[in-house]
């Protein structure tokens, strides 16, 4: 089973270390995790380490007591994992206006399969410029259950094409609104209207849904 557990715990080298190293005693393999120092609140100061692991169920509560024993961690909670909390997620980047637009589409559809028991989320950045937009780019492939992006403006081309070309190889596909640039010639789809184009995205990682890119990729729509 994949359970999440999140641990306070003093900011110290070697927490890291311990931690995983009381996850793999109990047979407890660590599928993702991320780690930071909380800046308000009550543990001000400390650190927060999350992490999704894939482990047996009778092995949890000993693996806790385990991880509550040590004198450096000041608490240690059981939580869903951030897949079954926020879903799949559609990525929209570029022109504030024209972001907007599709993540009205891809929010109010991705109401629709939310209320059937679905969990999928939209994130969005407005971003102007070709390395900004070229980077954040870039960084989708590195970002946890991204599923699809939206890039949306009217001119997107250069080191953002690169950059799409590479995120495809990642298994990631892209929907790009008709726009001047090379981009739209690289993009699996090629959409006019934002708003239809945020509904296309969730239509396509949606299981719920019967809409395939790869069934129209290159077209334009």
């Amino acid at each position: 089973m994949s359970i999440a557990i999140n641990v306070i715990c003093q900011d110290r080298p070697g927490m890291l270390r311990d931690i995983a190293g009381a996850v793999a005693k109990w047979g407890g393999n660590i599928v993702y995790t991320q780690q930071f120092l909380l800046e308000r609140g009550m543990n001000q100061g400390r650190a927060s380490l999350y992490m999704e692991i894939d482990c047996v169920a009778e092995d949890i509560p000993p693996m806790v007591e385990e991880l509550e024993a040590f004198p450096a961690i000041i608490e240690v909670s059981i939580h869903e994992t951030f897949g079954k909390i926020y879903g799949a997620r559609v990525i929209i980047i570029g022109g504030g206006a024209q972001v907007a637009q599709v993540a009205v589409g891809a929010v109010s559809e991705a109401d629709r399969h939310n209320l059937r028991g679905e969990r999928i989320s939209v994130d969005t950045i407005p971003l102007v410029g070709e390395e900004a937009i070229a980077d954040a780019v870039s960084a989708v492939a590195r970002l946890p259950r991204a599923s699809i992006l939206v890039l949306a403006g009217a001119l997107m081309g250069g080191r953002i094409t690169r950059e799409v070309k590479k995120l495809q190889e990642e298994g990631i596909p892209v929907i790009a609104l008709k726009m001047a640039g090379s981009l739209p010639a690289q993009a699996d789809l090629v959409v006019t209207d934002p708003i239809q184009a945020g509904t296309f995205a969730v239509m396509h990682i949606a299981s719920t849904a019967v809409f395939d890119i790869g069934r129209v990729r290159g077209r334009e729509f």
